[in-house]
């Protein structure tokens, strides 16, 4: 049998990563990685421990491990647990090392965004190697490592007493600095497991999910874009004094008070229109269908299909955690309302130049959820958002929602996104979208 066998270096960020691949029609043999629960840990500072956990499930529904990898028809899956979001992964390959009839890499690609683990496999029971998040040029390198069997997300000591996180609390990002931000932690324990999220102007920090000991909270979070960690601690005067890890690229410090009743800015007050302006106007390149290496037909809300109906325009990205989680939401939205002459339209403020790379990653997110309206990329990145749509003040947000009535006019621009992981700010977020739709879709 022909074996072709090459060394594959990969510069990143200063890191060099290599596999040994071997390509062979003769079959290989592979390592059963253990099906259950594994405990991966993203690495920030080796030296003080400084780590985000998570766990993960792994199912094999082969005998074996497929040496051409898992893609959507192979039999390993994996799923990423953060509290009650569920992430499956399964776009999932496999390289040779130095024996080239044995697997001792692998490739786990994560949904929806662009990012990868690389790892070595160690026997049956471990994993280590990077994460590597392709929508960042910097800092976007973590090392990795995953065991088998350790079902605890950090390493908490159990104490008897626990001091009260439960509740909502007012929070300071950044306090006493120029670029300060509020926000509302929510948080809820039980024992000593502890979930919760921030809710913020520009959207919610998604599902958090840890442990609570005495005074300490620590909290983490790992979609594939989100990397979190929160550190926590209750101090004598009842504030909450903490430290918010963003992978490498990000730290700040935060303090809280408990405070039912504080609030954040309207949401619909802080994205408006500039005076002189009623109406949205663009042209942008639709992701469907387009010649290999060109852009699609360009659309605009003054196409044909767009008069007379109602269209919610969704400013977002296909790296934005957030916008996954309005993209759920406005598929289930429009495949309730179309048939009444609602028109969902997103605007894809990609991180890249490339409209290939760009078409590609907008198309997984339609695909992922199945979204049966039209995705156009602006050629524009997030931070030239205002450049795209020059009528607006300010985009300060993604995602952005725009609602346009059956004339054009612009009714309503909401800043950011309450997701699910919010609780009861999602509930009433769901019902007052579905009112005020239902009710520019009766207008004449």
């Amino acid at each position: 049998m022909k074996k072709y066998i090459l060394l594959a270096a990969v510069m990143l960020s200063g890191v060099e990563v290599s596999f040994l691949i071997s390509c062979s029609s003769k079959k290989k043999s592979n390592p059963f990685l253990k099906e259950g629960t594994w405990r991966g840990v993203l690495t920030l500072n080796d030296s003080t421990g400084l780590i985000i956990p998570f766990n993960f499930d792994l199912s094999n529904k082969n005998d074996s491990i497929s040496p051409s990898g898992g893609g959507e028809g192979g039999g390993l899956t994996i799923t990423i647990y953060n509290a009650e979001e569920k992430i499956a992964v399964n776009e999932i390959s496999f390289l040779s090392g130095a024996d080239p009839e044995k697997t001792d890499s692998i490739v786990i690609k994560m949904p929806v965004f662009d990012s990868e683990f690389r790892c070595k496999i160690l026997g049956d029971t471990m994993m280590t190697g990077y994460w590597i998040n392709h929508s960042r040029k910097d800092k976007n390198v973590i090392p990795f490592t995953a065991v088998y069997g350790a079902t605890n997300r950090f390493d908490c000591p159990e104490y008897k007493d626990n001091f009260p996180y439960d509740g909502k609390w007012r929070c300071v990002f950044s306090p006493n600095q120029p670029d300060s931000s509020h926000a509302i932690g929510v948080f809820k324990t039980s024992g000593h497991s502890a979930t919760g999220t921030f809710l913020t102007e520009t959207g919610d920090y998604r599902y958090l999910q840890g442990c609570l000991f005495g005074k300490y909270m620590l909290l983490s979070c790992f979609d594939g874009s989100h990397a979190f960690v929160f550190h926590a601690e209750i101090m004598e005067d009842s504030t909450i004094w903490g430290e918010f890890y963003s992978g490498l690229h990000h730290h700040e410090t935060w303090i809280a008070w408990k405070n039912p009743d504080f609030k954040l800015r309207n949401a619909d007050s802080l994205t408006y229109l500039k005076p002189g302006f009623s109406k949205i106007d663009f042209a942008f390149p639709s992701i469907d269908n387009p010649p290999a290496g060109e852009a699609g037909k360009k659309v605009s809300l003054s196409d044909e299909k767009h008069k007379n109906k109602v269209t919610i325009l969704q400013i977002m990205g296909s790296w934005c955690p957030n916008c996954m989680d309005e993209t759920l939401f406005l598929t289930e939205l429009h495949n309730k309302y179309k048939a009444q002459g609602l028109e969902v339209m997103a605007l894809a403020f990609e991180k890249t130049d490339d409209f290939e790379k760009a078409k590609r990653n907008v198309t997984r997110l339609k695909n992922k959820y199945k979204s049966d309206y039209d995705f156009l990329v602006t050629g524009f990145q997030s931070k030239d958002a205002d450049k795209a749509l020059p009528m607006l003040n300010h985009v300060m947000s993604f995602p952005t929602t725009i609602f346009i009535d059956k004339k054009g006019t612009v009714r309503k621009i909401r800043t950011g996104y309450s997701g699910p992981a919010t609780g009861a700010e999602y509930s009433k977020f769901v019902k007052e979208i579905n009112d005020f739709t239902e009710s520019l879709l009766t207008e004449k």
